[in-house]
């Protein structure tokens, strides 16, 4: 007898439109940032790592606290909304920047906006959606989160012939759909009803981190070599400039990676309810390997965007399918902490990671870095490869 899937929960939908929107506007300001800073500013590459880095790191431990409060409230819509206002209201500071100072400010406001609303939202996703369509239903929030990641450098080149490459009203522009998003937040999301339960202890008792089980952790340290090898994206950037990008194609990078991470994010989700998940994640690790070879040894723009591309293929394969594996792993009641714990362990890893990249970039120049990103790519695929009493996990 065929049996009928469940209906997507109108929930999932909602927080998909609000990631679409509030991605068009941040997309569009960071496929010019990297630029802004080198050129405009006159940061360093290094500096750009760092800035980029810190950011990462500081939404991680945002995460943390914002999966601990939802976990203990039981209302999670609160801090989404919290976390995609603070990203709105942060985005007219980098059309006023002055100096990578102000930037960097920016950044870090920013960024404790996503660590605020990103547990609780990925929590909420678990909590009304049906475990045969979890995986689903994370590949269509994060399929149209990426749709915004696509449509905003395409936004950003109109915008820039528009305004004849004037930057900062790019910027100004850009904090339209943030705004969009979060009045979709305020419109669209509801809470999960939950039944009345124990309040969740604070995230640094070890009491709690004893109760994740060991498929949590293994699934963490996988997380965090891997993030160790997928450094920001403001180096795909770099690279293609550096190949010879003009200044108003810049965009165009993101728009490749986030054209196919858009593609495939969705089928990955659904692949991930029927196949084993170690062995996706390990085909998401060898596109990674596979782009940062091309970065790093194929010359020019071909060798450029056919990394860039395979960039946004390893992505498709690999994040959506990370939120259901601690989704999977997790107690309910303690289903936001896990998600702040994953996110602040891989959140120290993309500080390490960045900040390398850049110290590697202004030392070594741009192929080395990407042939050390490869690197450690190839040690998460060991490593992943070696956690046999975890297969059915990773």
């Amino acid at each position: 007898m065929a049996t009928t899937r469940p209906p997507m929960p109108r929930t999932v939908w909602a927080l998909g439109l609000v990631s679409l929107f509030m991605d068009l506007s941040s997309e569009t300001i960071h496929a010019l940032l990297p630029l802004f800073l080198t050129v405009t500013l006159g940061a360093s590459v290094a500096l750009v790592g760092l800035i980029d880095g810190m950011a990462e790191a500081t939404a991680s431990i945002a995460k943390v606290f914002s999966g601990y409060l939802s976990d203990r409230l039981r209302k999670r819509k609160a801090l989404i909304l919290i976390g995609y206002g603070l990203g709105a209201v942060t985005k007219p500071l980098f059309a006023l920047a002055g100096s990578p100072a102000v930037v960097f400010g920016a950044r870090f406001a920013d960024r404790i906006g996503k660590g605020l609303r990103g547990a609780p939202r990925d929590a909420l996703v678990a909590d009304v959606t049906p475990p045969e369509i979890r995986g689903r239903a994370f590949g269509l929030r994060q399929s149209l989160d990426t749709v915004g990641a696509f449509a905003g450098p395409l936004l950003a080149i109109g915008l820039m012939v528009l305004f004849a490459n004037d930057i900062r009203m790019v910027f100004w522009i850009a904090a339209i759909p943030a705004a969009l998003a979060v009045a979709c937040v305020v419109f669209g999301v509801e809470d999960a009803p939950v039944a009345i339960a124990p309040l969740a202890a604070p995230p640094v008792r070890l009491i709690d981190l004893k109760r994740l089980p060991r498929a949590f952790w293994m699934v963490t340290l996988v997380g965090m070599a891997f993030t160790l090898a997928r450094f920001s994206e403001a180096f795909l950037i770099l690279k293609a400039s550096a190949e010879g990008l003009p200044l108003v194609l810049a965009p165009l990078v993101l728009v490749v990676m986030n054209l196919v991470y858009a593609l495939g994010a969705y089928p990955a989700g659904i692949w991930s309810d029927s196949v084993p998940a170690r062995w996706l994640f390990g085909w998401g690790l060898v596109a990674l390997i596979a782009a940062d070879l091309s970065l790093g040894l194929v010359p020019g723009l071909g060798g450029a965007f056919l990394g860039i591309a395979l960039w946004g293929v390893h992505m498709a394969l690999t994040q959506g399918l990370l939120a259901k594996l601690v989704a999977d792993h997790a107690p309910a009641d303690l289903r936001g902490s896990a998600f702040g714990a994953f996110n602040l362990m891989t959140g120290v890893a993309m500080l390490f990671a960045s900040v390398i990249a850049g110290l590697v970039w202004d030392r070594f120049g741009a192929n080395a870095t990407f042939l050390v990103g490869a690197g450690f790519a190839a040690v998460a695929l060991l490593i992943a490869a070696q956690l046999k009493a975890a297969s059915e996990t990773v």
